[in-house]
């Protein structure tokens, strides 16, 4: 039996002005009311389990993405590591070669495009001579007096260094100024 003090009152509006009441006991409303409070501290969770779970999908998409980038950059450092003796050669070839022979433009087509296909990679030369050493990016072979030269400057290269990105793939070899 329902009685009005022990029930709840709910209305709604139906076609607008027009209002229903229904009986609701009191304990059903509470029950109702806390099984609500459940489900909504339910859905709480689960969003919060799916925010975490998302955010940990796209961390480890980033760091698969680095790491595949990694690898890339490591097989391409092997590549051009391999390369760099056959470009040291054709440089030094150059600098002795005949003016008069036809050949010799052929070969300079040829380095223009070992180092055009090295540069698209991302491969750029250590620019040595005039600078200070540092240690990171020069390997010095010889130290020496020289005028007009501070202390620890870079005289001459004796061999190109070479970076791939950030990270060097061979020093240059260097005479330095004592």
């Amino acid at each position: 039996m329902n009685i009005p003090a022990e029930s709840v009152a709910a209305t709604e509006s139906n076609a607008g002005n027009a209002e229903a009441a229904t009986m609701i006991p009191i304990e059903e409303f509470e029950a109702l009311k806390k099984q609500l409070e459940m489900v909504q501290a339910q859905v709480a969770e689960y969003k919060d389990g799916w925010q975490r779970a998302l955010a940990d999908f796209q961390n480890y998409k980033r760091r698969t993405d680095a790491e595949k980038s990694e690898t890339y950059q490591n097989a391409v450092r092997s590549i051009v590591k391999r390369y760099l003796p056959i470009l040291d050669d054709i440089e030094r070839a150059l600098q002795s070669r005949p003016v008069d022979l036809a050949w010799v433009a052929g070969i300079e087509l040829i380095y223009r495009k070992l180092q055009a296909i090295l540069e698209a990679e991302g491969v750029k030369r250590i620019e040595a001579e005039g600078q200070m050493f540092d240690p990171n990016l020069h390997e010095a072979i010889l130290q020496e007096p020289a005028e007009g030269h501070k202390s620890g400057e870079v005289i001459a290269v004796v061999q190109n260094g070479y970076m791939l990105g950030e990270r060097v793939i061979r020093p240059a070899q260097v005479r330095v100024a004592q």
